[in-house]
């Protein structure tokens, strides 16, 4: 059974006891935290967040309809995992309808002022510097949502949205103080540039090869195919 270090046993302020308790979980599982095959038990996950059952079993029966998780009879829950063939087609769709819309990102926003964006892409920097992976995918995801807000396509931000929340970046906890984490989310400061500079097409290859990270450095692999840490 496996037992949460304080940083994801940590609740969220201003969520309900349930989300809280999903939100922290999903990061962890999402980053790698709790890598595939890890089984946790309600009651376990109960005492670590200090709350009741009844919280932690809403959170993980939603957790098991979105795919993260499978139950085990008589043992709790298991973290399940992505295929290779999954991944691929996840960052395919991604790269299908994200990337374009960086284009439409640009028109919208050349010349105009992204305090609150360039404020997110700090933040993400700034839990990278630390870390921090649960406020790391917390403030990227708010970033690259909030650019897709600026086709005024809220089905196109719905997909996208879920399909993030599909995605597993297993390697990401192994990225801890490396290179390439500082570089992906130096990216978002790099993107930010582009757009404001009105320069969609380059946007739109940068967020190309953003997305492609989940194949690459998410995955434990250096984007030449070895592992991260064997570049």
């Amino acid at each position: 059974m496996v037992f949460l270090p304080p940083s994801i046993a940590r609740l969220s302020p201003g969520l309900s006891l349930r989300d809280s308790v999903e939100t922290s979980l999903s990061a962890a599982i999402v980053s790698g935290e709790l890598p595939p095959g890890s089984v946790v038990s309600v009651p376990t996950l109960a005492a670590q967040f200090g709350v009741s059952a009844t919280p932690v079993r809403e959170a993980m029966l939603n957790l098991e309809k979105l795919g993260f998780v499978e139950p085990l009879k008589n043992k709790g829950f298991q973290v399940t995992d992505v295929s290779e063939r999954d991944l691929q087609d996840l960052v395919q769709v991604r790269r299908w309808l994200e990337c374009p819309a960086m284009r439409i990102a640009a028109e919208r926003l050349e010349g105009q002022p992204v305090d609150e964006l360039r404020a997110l892409a700090t933040q993400i920097s700034q839990a990278s510097s630390n870390s921090n992976f649960r406020e790391y995918l917390r403030a990227d995801a708010e970033f690259h949502l909030a650019l897709l807000d600026l086709t005024g396509n809220k089905r196109l931000m719905s997909v996208i949205s879920d399909l993030r929340r599909q995605t597993r970046l297993v390697g990401l906890v192994n990225m801890s103080h490396s290179a390439e984490l500082d570089i992906s989310a130096n990216e978002h400061h790099a993107l930010l540039d582009l757009l404001v500079a009105g320069n969609g097409e380059e946007a739109e290859m940068l967020m190309h090869t953003h997305v492609g990270h989940v194949l690459g450095w998410w995955s434990g692999r250096a984007e030449d195919g070895t592992t991260v840490s064997d570049s």
